[in-house]
């Protein structure tokens, strides 16, 4: 059985009281990243501009990404997006730093049990990743592609989230350990192989473009479960 945290605007609350400045203006290396007012609008209207650039960023990176593309998918203007997010810089690296510290939230109120066994922490990632998609289709895609990201300034601009990131799942690799396995088995390699096998049939369902949270999470948990068998087969 998993379980969640049952947040209220979690990421809203968190980042807001973490990023701002006395004066409600976010900046990093002399970049408008946000205004705090962006958080005053509407909920829909906020995730339909976090979406849009996490599709628009998530599909082309930032070199080729484009603020006309993104207001378009959000249907709004540009005036809009540059009077919160002041460039297309600003917008890309709070949308990194969003996406970092929304699904380290989400990671850390998933609930597997007490249990380090690798398969249990494979589904303890997964039921965060499942809660970031319901919302954010596109977050962990965005994620996955600024692994690849060669653009300096996006880089310098995201590279100390880019660290909490990498930390978090040290950490989870740090922690996992063997039980139940065939001896010889490296719990740290099998469980890098698990997350590579997520990320894997995430892309698969998007290039089908027949994405849905739910059905990804079902087909997650049934490879996870298969090789869980396999490794560990059920005592008769």
């Amino acid at each position: 059985m998993t379980g969640r945290v049952n947040f209220t605007y979690p990421e809203r609350i968190f980042i807001r009281n973490e990023m701002f400045t006395q004066n409600g203006i976010f900046t990093q290396n002399g970049i408008l990243l946000m205004n705090e007012k962006f958080f005053d609008l509407k909920k829909e209207k906020q995730d339909r501009m976090i979406n849009a650039s996490l599709k628009v960023f998530a599909e082309g990176g930032y070199a080729h990404a484009s603020t006309d593309d993104i207001v378009r998918e959000a249907s709004v203007s540009k005036g809009l997006l540059f009077h919160y997010f002041g460039s297309k810089l600003g917008t890309y690296a709070f949308m990194y730093r969003y996406s970092v510290r929304f699904f380290l939230l989400e990671l850390s109120a998933a609930k597997v049990g007490g249990s380090r066994n690798v398969f249990d922490m494979a589904k303890q990632v997964e039921q965060a990743r499942w809660q970031v998609l319901k919302g954010y289709p596109y977050l962990l895609a965005f994620l996955q592609k600024s692994r690849t990201e060669n653009v300096k300034e996006a880089l310098l601009e995201t590279e100390d989230m880019k660290e909490k990131l990498d930390e978090a799942y040290e950490k989870i690799l740090a922690d996992v350990n063997a039980e139940g396995l065939p001896a010889g088995t490296d719990a740290k390699k099998l469980l890098q192989m698990l997350l590579f096998t997520m990320d894997g049939i995430m892309n698969e369902q998007f290039g089908k473009g027949a994405f849905q949270a739910d059905m990804l999470h079902e087909e997650v948990i049934s490879y996870l479960n298969n090789f869980r068998n396999a490794l560990m087969p059920p005592e008769e």
